[in-house]
């Protein structure tokens, strides 16, 4: 599976797309939507790169009014790195001084693969923008995110095919004390994600991110190992909804799982996208529907046997 559809709601607003300078449409409230800033991947001449529609965004919205912003795709984004854009949302800092929350990078597979999409280092980004409360990023190659302390911030998502251990470390290890809700897209070595559990070790611990109540640690080619790590991690007692979905998730990972600490406090447990029997899927309805957790087991998987005596599980996203 890949991205195929766009983001439609970001920061609790629909996302509206900015027209093109030939287009009569009647733009919406600044504070209203999410602005969506993109350009084609593949450009012809003519078409409008993303740098002059983003000045041309500046000059035709209340850009003190705005409040999120949604960068899509820019030209040759398997190529050109997203710093280019980095750099013109810092220089527009002092304009879009009500801006809660960035998305970089909402392309689908038909613009960029994930793992093709060419990232670079966010954190000036966030550190140019103190209010920001919300930030996701989309596409593992290239992305840096040494540590950092923010206290705005409140949601983060890192969306990869493969998330590098020192982009995991440099994540986990940040002083974010307001952060409440972290999704990290782990996938898979063969795109760079060669993270282990004990690189989540300051997250698992609980001592990082205090005010921390929904953790995803998602798409996962070690996902049995994740879910076992969990399972004793002090983090999960405090937590409201765990998200372990989307990665290659067996019975003995939620075996692990479940021997673990209680899970009953969680208000919501997702693992859909697994490859578990539904003897196993019963008994995790079992220990925690009754005790009102809602648990998603959709998108069960059948392991692929090439007859070689080789076994194949795949994540939900890699490429």
């Amino acid at each position: 599976m890949t991205v195929g559809t766009y983001l439609q709601e970001f920061h609790g607003l629909p996302v509206f797309d900015f027209p093109g300078a030939d287009a009569q449409v009647e733009l919406p409230a600044p504070e209203s939507v999410a602005w969506r800033i993109s350009a084609p991947t593949y450009s012809d001449p003519g078409d409008e790169l993303w740098g002059p529609q983003f000045e041309r965004f500046l000059k035709t919205v209340d850009t003190g009014r705005v409040r999120a912003l949604v960068v899509g795709g820019w030209d040759e984004a398997y190529e050109n790195s997203s710093a280019d854009i980095v750099t013109a949302l810092i220089g527009a800092n002092n304009r879009l001084t009500a801006l809660e929350a960035v998305f970089l990078g909402d392309m689908t597979s038909e613009d960029c693969e994930i793992s093709w999409i060419v990232q670079s280092d966010v954190t000036p980004l966030l550190a140019a923008y103190p209010a920001l409360r919300e930030f996701g990023v989309r596409g593992g190659s290239g992305l840096a995110f040494p540590s950092i302390r923010h206290t705005g911030l409140e949601t983060l998502v890192v969306e990869t095919g493969g998330l590098r251990a020192e982009v995991v470390r440099g994540i986990v290890g940040s002083d974010l004390p307001a952060l409440e809700n972290l999704e990290l897209w782990l996938g898979t070595d063969e795109y760079g994600g060669d993270s282990t559990v004990e690189d989540l070790a300051p997250l698992l611990s609980g001592t990082a991110f205090p005010a921390l109540r929904r953790l995803g640690l998602c798409d996962s080619v070690i996902q049995d190992a994740v879910a076992a790590a969990v399972a004793g991690a002090p983090v999960v007692a405090r937590l409201e909804r765990l998200d372990l979905s989307m990665g290659v998730l067996t019975d003995a990972g939620a075996a692990a799982l479940l021997d673990g600490q209680p899970l009953t406090h969680l208000a919501h447990l997702d693992l859909s996208h697994h490859y578990l029997s539904e003897a196993m899927c019963e008994r995790v309805r079992a220990a925690l529907v009754p005790y009102g957790v809602t648990v998603d087991l959709g998108d069960a998987q059948v392991a692929e046997d090439d007859g070689d005596g080789d076994v194949w599980r795949y994540v939900a996203v890699a490429e």
